[in-house]
């Protein structure tokens, strides 16, 4: 059995959601066993994004000013978004769009690697959802990071790793509706 069919995603962990009004904000944060530098690599080369990221870049996003096309991968319909990089200070932060979604790095460093942060703003109805797409890109870039590159996993694919349950895990986690039922502060209201 090959390492991408014995990979199975770990517990829902590493999220939280921030709300300013009616604007929700996720967090993630993965500790990674690899430096700024190369975590740095990973997020800004179109070669890297390619093994792992929900979307392919025609350029690098490495550098502040630099406009990228970005092509979401599995997406029902074809959608593909200019963006503009508005911070580039690597191997520390990385701001620019993804469609509507506001996307920020950082990258600090930590004893044996590198403590990475995304904030993205995301709708509610889809925060759980978000959270359990990036939870496995994470998986999959952690094992390119250590030279044992599984394959993206995104879109439809992602039901067969267990997305289900990082989805629903993340939903009562944040307390927010899934698709199948009310929300964990509904039930307990």
């Amino acid at each position: 059995m090959s390492e991408r069919e014995q990979y199975t995603p770990g517990p829902a962990c590493g999220a939280q959601v921030r709300k300013d009004g009616e604007k929700w904000t996720l967090i993630l944060v993965r500790e990674l066993r690899h430096p700024p530098a190369k975590v740095w690599q990973a997020l800004t080369d179109p070669a890297h994004l390619r093994e792992w990221a929900p979307f392919d870049a025609d350029g690098s996003l490495g550098t502040a000013g630099a406009t990228v096309k970005l092509t979401t991968v599995a997406a029902p319909a074809l959608r593909v978004t200019e963006t503009t990089v508005t911070r580039a200070d690597p191997p520390k932060a990385l701001e620019y769009n993804w469609g509507d979604f506001q996307m920020r790095w950082e990258l600090e460093p930590i004893v044996g690697g590198t403590r990475l942060t995304l904030w993205t703003n995301i709708g509610h109805r889809f925060i759980a959802m978000g959270a359990a797409g990036w939870h496995i890109c994470f998986d999959v870039l952690d094992h390119l990071l250590a030279g044992a590159p599984i394959g993206r996993i995104v879109g439809p694919e992602a039901m067969k790793f267990g997305w289900q349950r990082l989805h629903a895990d993340y939903a009562k986690q944040f307390g927010v509706a899934t698709p199948d039922g009310p929300s964990q502060k509904e039930r307990t209201n």
